[in-house]
């Protein structure tokens, strides 16, 4: 499997996959604006944990996680250099989440049900093998979920078989049950899974679940 991971993003979400890959083994650049705000963790992260550019964390990658607001990622990958993007997987992780308050505890998004945020993506870097993961979960659980039902679902898709797999592998070591929706049409509808995951959380400050798919 290949070993080094450039993730562009430096929150919660970016900080908590970088650890997990480290974790298990991996190389980790996660990419910044600022690369001092991240000071702190990479003093902690030890040897294999790196911090530069979005620009350098795109070209380190083997393997490259786009943690961003949905808002950003399109400007984020630009800055990030289209070319540094060229036959590599891309683990999409955004949504397309509107500047405006939930409704009702319902997250508003700037997407409709005809394109998705991830086929947008695909497009500006089209080079890329883009595939749609860990969007629909929080932070806190997404390395090595426990629960006691079993291992939850990871609703993944994408144009590239190839590069499936090798987030297929990702997930099994993550602790996930993946299941691949096909094509990246499905983001359309993978991509709204989080405004469902977030409503609990909004309405009753309950924000430890996941989904499980259930088969005959």
């Amino acid at each position: 499997m290949k070993s080094k991971i450039g993730i562009l993003g430096s929150g919660v979400v970016a900080q908590a996959l970088a650890s997990g890959f480290l974790k298990h083994g991996f190389e980790v650049m996660i990419g910044t604006r600022d690369v001092t705000k991240l000071d702190e963790w990479k003093a902690a992260a030890g040897a294999k944990a790196k911090v530069g550019s979005f620009y350098d964390a795109a070209g380190f990658g083997d393997i490259v996680v786009l943690s961003v607001s949905g808002l950003a990622a399109e400007e984020v990958l630009k800055i990030a250099g289209i070319n540094n993007f060229d036959g590599k997987t891309v683990i999409d992780t955004t949504n397309p989440i509107a500047a405006e308050p939930p409704v009702n505890g319902v997250l508003k998004y700037f997407t409709n049900l005809d394109e998705s945020l991830m086929e947008k993506l695909q497009k500006v870097a089209f080079h890329g093998n883009f595939v749609k993961a860990f969007n629909s979960i929080g932070s806190a659980f997404m390395v090595n979920p426990s629960f006691p039902e079993g291992k939850p679902s990871m609703f993944i898709c994408g144009n590239s078989d190839a590069a499936k797999e090798e987030v297929k592998e990702i997930l099994d070591i993550f602790g996930w049950d993946v299941a691949d929706m096909g094509k990246v049409e499905a983001a359309r509808a993978i991509e709204p899974l989080a405004m469902l995951w977030c409503i609990p959380g909004f309405l009753n400050n309950q924000w430890t679940h996941a989904f499980k798919l259930l088969k005959l």
